[in-house]
């Protein structure tokens, strides 16, 4: 009964969807191979069991420069070794891992799981504190990790919390509270909590590790390893990747790749991995000959323009596009095409949370996506299985595409106030078709735990939830017109309560009334 009551207090914490190491989205994301990045894992591991180490490890690197991979690696060499304490890897744009709400309640629920004789501790502090969950971050990290874990009795034993990509944190003031906590682990006494962090060199990061202790963290930058040895790795990784694409489709050409070309691929990546895997995933695409796809990459450049730490990136990602999405196409079917690329892609990179492709055409008015979809498999990852989510392999791509600088073709360059201002106008059409008693309950007064939740699938599909939680964000972020203040009236004047009722079903109520308090205020400015 006791183990009965501590399961029924720890399920109110609440678990992001996505943040753990080995979550189904994670499942098909590369690790290092075998003899690549040795040296530098070999440095984490003797970090992590010396005794007298600094109590945070900082990875970081500019974009493609494989923290994710590393620390994915990472992730799962640590859990062999049962020494994983927990994992929180960001992903803008993906919902509850895209901020830090939920942050230290996925941590206590990852260590219920890693360390079992924490559960009673956490139990305690839950039924202590039963508000524990709307209270800040301080609150929650003292009352549900740093409490319990000095609680524990003394024993030898070190763990490791790993997160990844916490650049991708959407509030600067949260990361920078978030390392000030975690650093508070080097006084714990009787057990050895370490944290590993990888990030791009961002202002609040740096910032948040400046106001450290120097005794608090150990900092490694990624572009800072010698060419050769990042050159080798990547010459492995070619190698083994191209080979397989040759054994797959059984071509007949020996050598292929040959070893001028394999090296004319490292220089191209300029250090980058995400360089070297997005060309390995384009030149397997299905749909074309890889040694054509092949030739294309290996087109020499024409742009004369100053050199840029991303150029090589960039000019990748410009050749990709337009080999991919216009082709060899006439003018007019050119000009469709990239309008339909900026409609989709556009908004698949700023949604706020990902959507299967289906979804995303119903959010967009559309009947379909796929068409556009299907020549993008290099930078979009497009599961077979509808339902799924469609989401960017990297934040390097939605970098590129939203910056005029960095994607020169006009064709692909994304317009970030217009693409949310037109999500807001597909928002608040789709609250438009809202109705009272959306769900047919016909018991106003039926409480939303006893409604089954097929039901409220069934009759609040992914998006029509995404118009009604996220309407406001985009209006926020976009550049509206007088027609879209005359949007927001008639949505007030016809479809509020309607809205309200199906935030109630959705238990999205404390959002609505955030944004209903940001609106006045936006109005109030304008």
């Amino acid at each position: 009964m006791q183990t009965q009551e501590q399961q029924k207090c720890l399920s109110k914490l609440l678990d992001a969807e996505g943040a753990a190491y080995n979550h189904r989205l994670w499942e098909h994301e590369d690790r290092c191979l075998p003899d690549t990045r040795v040296q530098l894992r070999q440095k984490i591991m003797d970090w992590f069991e010396d005794p007298n180490g600094e109590c945070i490890f900082w990875l970081n690197g500019m974009a493609g420069t494989g923290k994710s991979t590393i620390s994915r690696t990472v992730a799962w060499d640590l859990a062999e070794k049962k020494r994983l304490a927990a994992s929180f890897f960001f992903s803008r744009g993906r919902g509850d891992i895209s901020h830090a709400g939920q942050f230290f309640s996925t941590i206590a629920v990852q260590l219920t799981r890693s360390l079992p004789v924490l559960r009673p501790l956490i139990s305690k502090a839950i039924e202590e504190h039963f508000d524990i969950l709307k209270q800040g971050l301080s609150e929650q990290w003292k009352h549900l990790i740093l409490d319990p874990l000095k609680k524990v009795p003394a024993q030898s034993i070190q763990l490791v919390i790993v997160i990844d990509a916490l650049d991708e944190c959407d509030s600067k003031d949260d990361i920078q509270l978030i390392l000030k906590l975690l650093a508070q682990a080097k006084c714990l006494e009787t057990i050895r909590l370490r944290v590993l962090v990888t990030s791009r060199p961002e202002t609040p990061i740096l910032l948040g590790f400046r106001n450290l202790p120097g005794e608090a963290y150990q900092d490694f930058v990624l572009h800072n390893i010698p060419p050769p040895t990042v050159n080798q790795d990547i010459s492995i990784f070619f190698r083994r990747k191209l080979s397989s694409i040759k054994s797959e489709l059984k071509l007949s050409t020996t050598p292929w790749p040959d070893e001028p070309t394999i090296q004319r691929l490292v220089e191209k990546a300029a250090g980058l991995f995400i360089y070297a895997a997005t060309i390995y995933r384009f030149i397997r695409d299905n749909n074309h000959a890889p040694e054509d796809q092949l030739s294309v990459i290996l087109e020499e450049d024409h742009d004369t323009s100053l050199h840029s730490p991303t150029k090589h990136l960039d000019d990748m990602y410009t050749k990709l596009l337009q080999h991919s999405v216009v082709g060899n196409q006439i003018v007019h079917v050119d000009d469709y095409l990239a309008v339909q690329f900026r409609k989709v892609v556009g908004s698949i990179i700023i949604l706020f949370d990902v959507m299967a492709s289906k979804e995303i055409a119903k959010l967009l008015h559309l009947e379909t996506i796929s068409i556009t979809l299907t020549s993008l498999r290099s930078v979009l990852n497009i599961p077979e299985d509808e339902s799924q989510p469609v989401r960017i392999f990297h934040p390097s791509f939605r970098d590129f595409l939203l910056d005029s600088q960095r994607c020169l073709d006009s064709r692909f360059s994304i317009d970030l106030k217009e693409t949310h201002i037109t999500l807001f106008r597909n928002c608040i059409a789709l609250l438009a078709e809202l109705r009272q008693d959306l769900c047919n309950l016909r018991e106003p007064g039926v409480s939303v735990d006893d409604i089954p939740e097929h039901i409220i699938q069934q009759y609040i599909p992914p998006h029509i939830r995404y118009a009604c939680r996220y309407w406001f964000h985009h209006f926020q972020l976009g550049n509206p017109i007088q027609e879209d203040m005359d949007r927001i009236l008639q949505f007030l004047e016809q479809d509020f309560l309607h809205w309200l009722e199906v935030l109630g079903l959705i238990r999205e109520v404390p959002n609505g009334v955030l944004m209903v308090k940001g609106l006045e205020l936006a109005l109030e400015v304008r």
